[in-house]
């Protein structure tokens, strides 16, 4: 009685693990890719290179209520140095002098100690949105 029991357990065992194999056969699925995949990756690399997107560092330069100083900063900044972009932003009242857009913090760093000396009031940031 024993070995027949011995055998029922064993067919028992043969067949759950064969129903869950087949189970598991059924449930292979096929993925498909969206076709908008390669062109949204080749947008995001054509934006990341033109800055429109990712973490960004600036350099503020200048910050007063006169667009004509702002000026004076941005042609001082353009006169000396020509590596990095520069813009005016007004924030109303103010206007502000920004420098750069720079990967990541270091090569914010290593503008900021070359600007210092010039631009005494300079200060790394990261603007929002």
């Amino acid at each position: 009685m024993t070995s027949n029991f011995s055998l029922n357990n064993l067919l028992l065992v043969f067949c759950i693990v064969f129903s869950l194999n087949a189970v598991a056969q059924d449930n292979t699925k096929n993925i498909e890719q969206d076709p908008l995949i390669p062109e949204l990756l080749v947008l995001q690399s054509k934006m990341t290179e033109s800055n429109e997107l990712g973490d960004r560092y600036k350099i503020q330069l200048f910050y007063g209520s006169t667009l004509s100083e702002a000026n004076k900063v941005k042609k001082e900044f353009e006169n000396n140095y020509k590596n990095w972009p520069v813009s005016i932003e007004f924030e109303t009242p103010n206007y502000k002098v920004w420098v750069g857009d720079f990967r990541n913090k270091l090569e914010a760093e290593r503008a900021y100690i070359k600007l210092k000396e010039d631009f005494k009031s300079a200060f790394i940031f990261k603007p929002k949105g």
